[in-house]
């Protein structure tokens, strides 16, 4: 006799939970994290709350699955500048990544991390915990990658690595902002010019 695996109870057949993630992942990006409800996270994914604590944990930890996803795709820039062979050329990958991403056709205008770091209760407190280490560890992959290009020569030597990360970092901010507020992406590609203009040069 063939014993035959059954569907787990609350779990509908067809589940894809790669699709129900990007969807979560587009819950939390439009309404932040306290402010997505589980009705709208699971009305989102197409399952019910069963399925969700059995496929992705509790509401923690289907953001952290969510902001991971978020880190790999649309805020991969980050990652992806870091590799770039000059000190401008970072800066410029990072804020022309962060104007993609806040402007993403389909998807909500503006940042994850931002949306999901306004203030609110305690039940937050966590979750604006994780991304604001996140937010630390960027500025101090940026300081570093800085310090090596005042080595380099590829700054000049009186630059404060420091300080250059945190610019780059409001800028990207800024964008993130303007765009949730309705800037376009062609408006905001003009910010960043102006401000890769005040570069410091070699």
């Amino acid at each position: 006799m063939t014993i035959q695996r059954s569907t787990p109870i609350g779990r509908p057949r067809g589940f894809d939970a790669d699709a129900a993630l990007e969807n979560a992942m587009r819950v939390f990006w439009e309404h932040g994290y306290e402010g997505a409800s589980l009705a709208d996270l699971t009305k989102a994914m197409g399952i019910n709350r069963t399925s969700m604590y059995a496929a992705f944990g509790n509401k923690e930890e289907l953001f952290r699955k969510a902001w991971a996803r978020y880190a790999a795709g649309p805020a991969s820039y980050g990652a992806e500048a870091l590799t770039e062979p000059t000190a401008q050329r970072v800066a410029t990958v990072f804020l022309q990544g962060a104007v993609r991403s806040a402007t993403l056709p389909d998807y909500p205008p503006g940042c994850l991390s931002l949306r999901a770091s306004l203030i609110g209760g305690e039940d937050g407190q966590v979750i604006r915990e994780l991304l604001a280490t996140s937010r630390q560890e960027t500025h101090a992959q940026l300081t570093k990658r800085f310090e090596r290009a005042v080595e380099q020569g590829d700054l000049p030597p009186e630059t404060a690595p420091a300080l250059l990360a945190r610019y780059v970092l409001t800028i990207a901010n800024g964008v993130a902002v303007q765009a949730a507020g309705g800037a376009g992406r062609a408006e905001l590609e003009q910010v960043i010019d102006a401000a890769l203009r005040n570069w410091p040069p070699v």
